[in-house]
């Protein structure tokens, strides 16, 4: 039986419509889309399509009355860093940031730390970040950074609640969010989010590695990361990934036109995870709640079992998944988790995180739900035995 893959939310499979489109311009619009002849209008028009859908599924129709336009980037790292630095260099000030950041924010606040003033808020044992919280460490900040998404447990945060309350406290305030797990997961309408900037990538949507976009309200100031030709207003110098842009554009038309029925899918096939586990008796907890949680992810803690013997056991059986721990992993590799020492994750219990594409079957989840049963007890009786 070929592998069961269960880690939608690090990369999704390509899927056969978004190659196509990328294979198309490829062979038939190879120009620069900077140049002025018919190969570059080809290659421009491709853009400009990908640019109108992108908007469309970001809630922002192209027109006279759209809010924002798109930065096209080479992933969401790049375009964290384009709003989180580019903000930052216009204004000074502190960067403020949750605890539980992806590291292409956290890390990024780090190191902007070491010159300027970095705030960290943390979440609630619920993992949920507080607005009024993140409102009064914003006095006197630059920019506000916050993932809408928590990528390791799915916790969804009220990224509209902390702007309303952000612009209360400090109206010129950059307000950045990182939607790389929210971005066809869950509801995203940029008009009512109230953000300056929103980063994505097109590899967790069934999209290819190496493209991303940054949404970027009208009026919003940003100072690029490098300088070069002047591409895309002079925020990101450098030739424009024609095919890349077709295949992001694609990618978030066919997530956004999925998503209804593609919620209620992944909330049953989580529960299917979570009957056969009990019924087998594998002492486990949901780490959120199916009302706080983006659906594609279910993470869940399972008592003395380590983390890193999950995921290798699982592995070896032909399921994949990803795993951490709220302590550092015996073998020196590993390092506690932020978000799962803040929600209060016993250090004896392993988190194991489930997530689910457009592609996942019920037939997958059976199986991985089988082996996760059986590799838990396992783990857990050879604990038992040599701690006796």
């Amino acid at each position: 039986m070929p592998p069961v893959y269960l880690d939608n939310a690090a990369s999704t499979r390509i899927s056969d419509d978004v190659l196509a489109v990328m294979t198309e311009v490829m062979q038939t619009a190879w120009g620069n889309p900077s140049a002025q002849h018919p190969q570059g209008a080809a290659a421009r028009a491709h853009i400009e399509t990908a640019r109108r859908r992108l908007l469309e599924a970001f809630g922002d129709p192209p027109g006279d009355h759209a809010l924002g336009d798109i930065v096209w980037t080479s992933g969401c790292t790049e375009a964290d860093a384009l709003a989180v630095l580019g903000a930052a260099r216009v204004k000074p000030g502190s960067i403020v940031v949750s605890s539980i950041e992806h590291p292409a924010v956290g890390a990024l606040a780090a190191r902007l730390g070491e010159s300027r003033p970095a705030v960290h808020v943390e979440p609630g044992p619920d993992g949920v970040i507080d607005p009024e919280v993140v409102a009064q460490a914003a006095q006197g900040a630059a920019v506000v950074a916050i993932v809408m998404v928590q990528n390791e447990i799915g916790v969804v945060q009220p990224v509209a609640a902390i702007a309303r309350a952000v612009r209360r406290a400090n109206p010129s305030c950059h307000i950045h969010i990182d939607a790389a797990q929210a971005f066809g997961k869950i509801p995203l309408d940029a008009s009512a989010l109230g953000a300056d900037s929103i980063a994505i990538a097109a590899h967790k949507l069934h999209g290819p590695k190496g493209i991303g976009a940054l949404w970027l309200r009208a009026g919003a100031v940003l100072e690029p990361l490098w300088v070069g030709g002047g591409q895309q207003g002079g925020l990101r110098g450098g030739t424009q990934d024609a095919p890349g842009a077709a295949g992001l554009g694609r990618a978030a038309e066919r997530a956004v036109a999925a998503l209804p029925q593609a919620r209620t899918r992944w909330l049953e096939l989580a529960a299917r995870v979570t009957a056969h586990l009990t019924e087998r008796g594998v002492a486990f907890r949901q780490l959120v709640p199916d009302h706080r949680r983006a659906p594609h992810i279910l993470a869940l803690g399972i008592a003395g079992v380590p983390a890193s013997a999950l995921r290798t056991v699982l592995a070896s059986r032909g399921v994949y998944i990803s795993t951490g721990s709220a302590c550092a992993e015996r073998d020196g590799h590993g390092k506690p988790s932020a978000v799962l020492v803040a929600i209060g994750l016993a250090p004896d219990t392993g988190m194991c995180r489930l997530s689910f594409g457009l592609d996942t079957t019920a037939e997958d989840v059976d199986v991985a739900a089988r082996t996760l049963g059986d590799v838990a007890l396992e783990l857990a009786a050879s604990r038992s035995r040599s701690s006796s």
